[in-house]
């Protein structure tokens, strides 16, 4: 799994692979650059003060200093290089990561907690830039200095390099004890993050439902429990750590310790002369950074991989529902004809939401859909979206399945004014225009006038300039509505749906739209899902869906049935005809 990891970073910085790899030796040479100081004091020590060579004190404090510029030099492009292969690779994977998701299926968003996404998208990325321009240099930086202070040391001293060397294979066992336990934490650790995210988002997002019940201090608690719970495993996620690196720097300590009383030996007995000690001395750090680097590196690896493993899970996630290669275009033109073929649905966890229904919508009229919360309105308009697909049966558009058909292109045909309005942080006129860019400010004017929307927006303080606030802030609920309306309208769409649109509008403003829905320039075919039989009753045809089956007919012909439609009717004091049914009468009202 670890490589399959670095080799998806490894595709994600084509372009800079280059400039990584350079800036990667360059950096190995730089910290190698460091051995050339023990070199110098060795000298200085054997030939200048033991042998009275003071002539060469000029020349070797000039090479100290061309160093110290050399690698301060190294150093700053080797930082700058691989932060900017670092930023360039996240800003490809987050764009593919934003892609990617905009092409899921709607289902992936049901399984998928926003706040999840947003984590990966943001906390998850950045350990994933720190693995980049950070993680990969000090990991050269620790082989190289290791593997050239051994060579090194081993050309001073063979046999005292070997005892130093002695403690590496417990620095191995005990880097293995501490990856096998510290890796699920860290799993542990991102997933509590996004379960802290979450509760966040919701909240900042439900706020006013907060309020509104004076559930401050209820979320507030909820929130410090997470909060804690995030707190409590980074805690132990530090123990654990506090608990290997104390002793992986008391076993890199013992380095000096070993070099001072074996040297001191060597030294005495003739096999090591005071400069070789010396370079001994200042080299034992080249033995002993890296091994305490070993311990920052395993911390900050599993991090990266317990982040990266969600990371890549989102970038390669796939949609089911996608356009065969075959896939069948729409005409600039159709006819708009919709039918439900023998349809039975339900979602992946729940009960059965359609059972072999059938229904058929004329292209051109206009259809309403009725039914009890939960009958299954909206996932009737899904299906002909095809934001999900059937279980059994078909959906039809002209006669094609929408399975065989382009989803650009079926999606393209349909204008939908949904149930949960959502309106983009931008003006009233980028609202409207969402789906057609260059359509003109006429006919923008001339989509607010059908949807009723013309009036409150010229009274707002820049009319159509008038940026609105996130999820359409500061509007109300009938507003929204209305903007959305002329948002489907604007699209001249071949098929408009309407999804409860009219509902947090008066009477009045809801009379006008139908009246201007009834008198679009342009043909199409209107299905309307609503609760007031106001909006439904001059339909051409009503679809009422109760209990996975559909009962259809005109106003007329479902108000003298009993069942739902007519109980709606009563219950909304419209006028229904008596009932009759085995000699029984039934008053009307």
């Amino acid at each position: 799994m670890c490589m399959f990891q670095l080799r998806w970073i490894w595709r994600n910085i084509a372009g800079k692979r280059l400039l990584f790899v350079a800036a990667l030796i360059l950096s190995g040479i730089t910290i190698s650059l460091g051995l050339i100081t023990p070199k110098v004091l060795q000298i200085i020590i054997s030939d200048v003060i033991e042998k009275q060579q003071h002539d060469l004190i000029v020349p070797l404090t000039i090479v100290l200093l061309g160093v110290h510029l050399l690698r301060i030099f190294l150093r700053a492009f080797c930082n700058t290089s691989l932060e900017k292969v670092a930023l360039y690779a996240i800003n490809n994977i987050r764009h593919s990561i934003f892609t990617n998701l905009l092409h899921q299926d709607i289902s992936y968003f049901d399984r998928n907690r926003t706040g999840d996404l947003l984590t990966r998208l943001t906390g998850d990325l950045d350990m994933v830039r720190h693995f980049l321009a950070f993680l990969c240099s000090l990991a050269v930086d620790s082989i190289v200095i290791f593997i050239a202070a051994i060579i090194f040391l081993s050309y001073i001293n063979i046999w005292l390099t070997l005892i130093l060397l002695l403690v590496t294979p417990v620095i191995a066992i005990l880097s293995a004890v501490y990856i096998r336990k510290i890796h699920p934490v860290f799993a542990s650790i991102r997933h509590n993050l996004s379960d802290l995210n979450t509760f966040a988002q919701e909240n900042i997002s439900g706020n006013r439902v907060v309020r509104a019940f004076g559930r401050e201090r209820y979320e507030t608690e909820r929130f410090d429990e997470k909060n804690e719970s995030f707190m409590k495993i980074n805690m132990f996620a530090a123990k654990k750590w506090q608990t290997f690196f104390p002793v992986l720097d008391l076993i890199c300590q013992s380095l000096t310790i070993i070099m001072i009383l074996v040297g001191g030996l060597f030294v005495i007995n003739g096999s090591l002369d005071l400069g070789g000690l010396f370079a001994f001395s200042g080299l034992t750090w080249a033995l002993a950074n890296p091994m305490r680097n070993l311990g920052m590196l395993l911390n900050d690896l599993q991090r990266f991989f317990a982040s990266a493993d969600k990371v890549i899970e989102t970038y390669y996630a796939r949609p089911l529902i996608v356009s065969k290669y075959d896939a069948v275009l729409l005409p600039e033109h159709i006819n708009g004809n919709i039918e439900f073929y023998n349809v039975s649905f339900k979602y992946d966890s729940g009960p059965t939401v359609f059972n072999d229904i059938n229904i058929f919508i004329e292209g051109g009229s206009t259809a309403a859909i009725m039914g009890p919360t939960g009958s299954g309105k909206t996932t009737l308009l899904n299906l002909i979206l095809r934001f999900y697909d059937v279980n059994e049966g078909c959906v039809m558009v002209d006669g094609v399945d929408v399975r065989k058909l382009n989803l650009n292109s079926l999606r393209s045909k349909t204008g939908i004014s949904a149930q949960d309005v959502f309106l983009f942080s931008d003006t009233v006129e980028g609202n409207i225009a969402y789906s057609t860019p260059d359509i003109s400010m006429d006919d923008v004017y001339a989509c607010a006038h059908m949807a009723g929307a013309d009036k409150f927006i010229e009274k707002m303080p820049e009319g159509y300039d008038t940026i609105i606030g996130e999820r359409g802030v500061g509007l109300s609920g009938g507003q929204r509505q209305r903007i959305a309306l002329a948002r489907a309208l604007a699209a001249r769409p071949s098929i408009l749906i309407l999804d409860d649109t009219t509902s947090a509008v008066d009477m009045a403003t809801e009379r006008y739209i139908q009246n201007e829905l009834n008198n679009l320039p342009f043909s199409c075919t209107r299905i309307i899902v609503a609760q007031r039989i106001s909006s439904v009753k001059n339909a051409d045809r009503i679809f009422v869906l109760e209990n996975g089956r559909v009962m259809s007919g005109t106003h007329d012909e479902l108000i003298a049935r009993e069942g739902y439609y007519r109980e709606v009717c009563q219950l909304q004091d419209e006028p229904v005809p008596e009932l009759k049914k085995g000699g029984t009468t039934y008053g009307a009202q």
